[in-house]
């Protein structure tokens, strides 16, 4: 039984080694933007950015958009989403009297809307009313360098790319951070494989919502916001929505970057759960399912090398080894060891729980939080409930 085991784990690395579009080798990043051409004239843009009680990051945020060295034109759309800190203020104070910002006071929630979404919405509708050419959807906590934005326009008009997005170098500097940010970035590119979702004949579509660039006559094909506006996973639900009106685009950056902290693993622990069940579509099975193939994948591989004998411990050696030569990609874009890789099992270990954290949180109505208000789901009394 055992043998059987270690090779059925050993298969599984083998597959995601050599058959998930080398997503482990985190080689498809925005290092070749410098070498696309300009396009003949610089199409105009607006961004816009949902805030809600951002205090501590819009200054920053909308300090560094205002900062771009973008040739054409551009306006920047701040939604202050109810906020109760002062967060439209500091957008202001940050803009410093700079006529490109506009800061819209968002009103209550829609039904059906996520919050995040319906604040984007919002926006949209401001932003819109000058009809750029291109949309910057960007959060609240991120920084972009002076030439971001040039970089994602040339790419989207080189390329004829509908959308266009950069995955955000999240912070990794707490001990938390370090443990399980990485493999965040691991998960969802094994999840996402990059390369297939920047393949036009690819079912995959990806993005990271922190940095999403759009064009707008595309957008506008696609139906806006409206069809996916109770997605908690949204981004990945635009790109699935913009990549059936044409290519889009996702990678790695060292140009865009979260302010967010996650000092301690409680917060890491909210982001996941936030999600994770509504990845697997609110379904028990699947979560089972989901259990059960991470425990032969993660799990299984160092229990086996450890704890039995024979050809099943050299299987579950050599999956144990694999899973960290994979990690290792990932953990040098962070600056760390690949030594850490060996610790991938305890990692994907936190993960399941995150994972089962979230099916806990929906099935007690407390599903897709986002800064303390739940989603649509909890609101229509969608999915079961635990006393």
């Amino acid at each position: 039984m055992t043998f059987w085991l270690a090779l059925a784990a050993g298969l599984a690395w083998l597959v995601l080694l050599l058959g998930r579009g080398f997503f482990w080798l985190a080689r498809d990043d925005d290092r070749d933007a410098a070498r696309l051409p300009d396009p003949p004239a610089w199409p105009s843009v607006a961004a816009i950015v949902p805030a809600r009680d951002e205090a501590e990051t819009i200054g920053a945020t909308v300090a560094s958009l205002l900062a771009q060295d973008y040739p054409g034109a551009f306006r920047l759309v701040v939604v202050d989403d109810r906020s109760s800190d002062g967060t439209g203020d500091l957008a202001r104070a940050a803009a410093a009297g700079d006529p490109r910002l506009t800061v819209v006071t968002g009103g209550p929630r829609a039904p059906g809307w996520t919050g995040k979404l319906w604040a984007l919405e919002q926006g949209l509708r401001e932003a819109q009313a000058g009809a750029p050419d291109y949309l910057l959807l960007t959060d609240a906590d991120i920084r972009h360098a002076p030439d971001s934005l040039r970089l994602l326009v040339r790419r989207a008009v080189a390329e004829r790319r509908v959308l266009v997005s950069l995955m955000a170098r999240l912070r990794c500097e707490s001990a938390a951070e370090r443990w399980l940010i990485p493999a965040f970035i691991f998960f969802f590119q094994m999840l996402y494989p990059f390369r297939w979702s920047n393949d036009p004949r690819a079912r995959t579509a990806a993005a990271a919502g922190g940095c999403v660039l759009l064009d707008r006559a595309a957008f506008a094909r696609a139906g806006g916001l409206a069809p996916i506006r109770g997605a908690l996973i949204d981004d990945c639900a635009l790109a699935r929505q913009m990549k059936r009106v044409g290519p889009i685009w996702i990678g790695l950056t060292g140009r865009v970057d979260s302010l967010r902290l996650y000092e301690t693993v409680g917060p890491i622990r909210r982001m996941v759960a936030r999600t994770a069940y509504a990845q697997l579509g609110y379904s028990p099975l699947l979560l089972a399912g989901m259990i059960l193939a991470l425990g032969l994948v993660f799990l299984a591989p160092p229990l086996l090398a450890l704890l039995v004998a024979g050809p099943a411990a050299w299987l579950g050696g050599l999956a144990w080894g694999g899973m960290a030569v994979a990690f290792a990609p990932t953990l040098r874009r962070f600056g760390l060891s690949p030594f850490r890789g060996l610790a991938l099992p305890a990692i994907a270990a936190a993960y399941m729980a995150f994972t089962l954290d979230s099916a806990l949180a929906e099935w007690r109505g407390r599903g897709g939080m986002w800064k303390g208000e739940a989603g649509p789901r909890a609101e229509s009394g969608a999915g079961p409930r635990v006393n």
